[in-house]
């Protein structure tokens, strides 16, 4: 683990937010540095809003961050990434991108539709994907397709569901692998840009 001087971790949830016992709320508490972003508005999500406050997030700390989404979050940092500025971008070790939500799919909560259409372009920062075989808020197929379009490594885990609390992922502690793993990928890349 990098020292928390080095780097700090941004928690961005998804619709509804993460609860307690949610692994992302666990994260938080273990990792040095960890703070989450906090929506005016976790019912009703929109879009710009929920950009713009992920943006001052990011701002507000000169530190590089890793950002950890989940579900409407991932969407959340896709969109910000699409239209940031360049010196916040570069602020970005990278995302772990988890159980993205499909805001297309034919029957996607209207109260999600806002978030469409989703960005194609590739993140300009590392990232890694983790997807199931079985979550109801985005096929295998189509998180690999996003996966694709960000730039990101992915991986599929079969049967995980939405990767939340209700899928049974509580601390989730096998999902510090990819944690890791991008920021394994992330040091490598900012030193070679060094």
């Amino acid at each position: 683990m990098r020292q928390s001087t080095d780097v700090r971790y941004l928690i961005v949830p998804g619709w509804q937010g993460s609860s307690p016992e949610h692994w992302q709320s666990h994260w938080q508490q273990v990792l040095p540095a960890c703070t989450r972003v906090e929506q005016d508005d976790w019912l009703l999500p929109q879009r710009q809003a929920w950009v713009a406050q992920l943006e001052r997030q990011i701002a507000a700390d000169r530190r590089p961050v890793v950002l950890i989404a989940h579900s409407l979050g991932c969407v959340t940092v896709a969109h910000w990434a699409a239209q940031a500025a360049p010196a916040l971008l570069a602020r970005v070790r990278g995302a772990l991108l988890v159980a993205p939500a499909d805001v297309e799919r034919a029957d996607c909560p209207a109260a999600l539709r806002n978030f469409a259409p989703l960005p194609g372009a590739a993140l300009p920062f590392a990232s890694v994907l983790v997807g199931s075989s079985n979550d109801h808020a985005a096929t295998a197929s189509r998180a690999l397709e996003f996966a694709q379009s960000w730039g990101s490594d992915s991986v599929i885990l079969p049967g995980a569901g939405h990767i939340n609390v209700q899928s049974g992922h509580h601390h989730w502690e096998q999902g510090f692998a990819w944690l890791y793993q991008l920021q394994a990928r992330s040091d490598e890349s900012f030193q070679r840009s060094a």
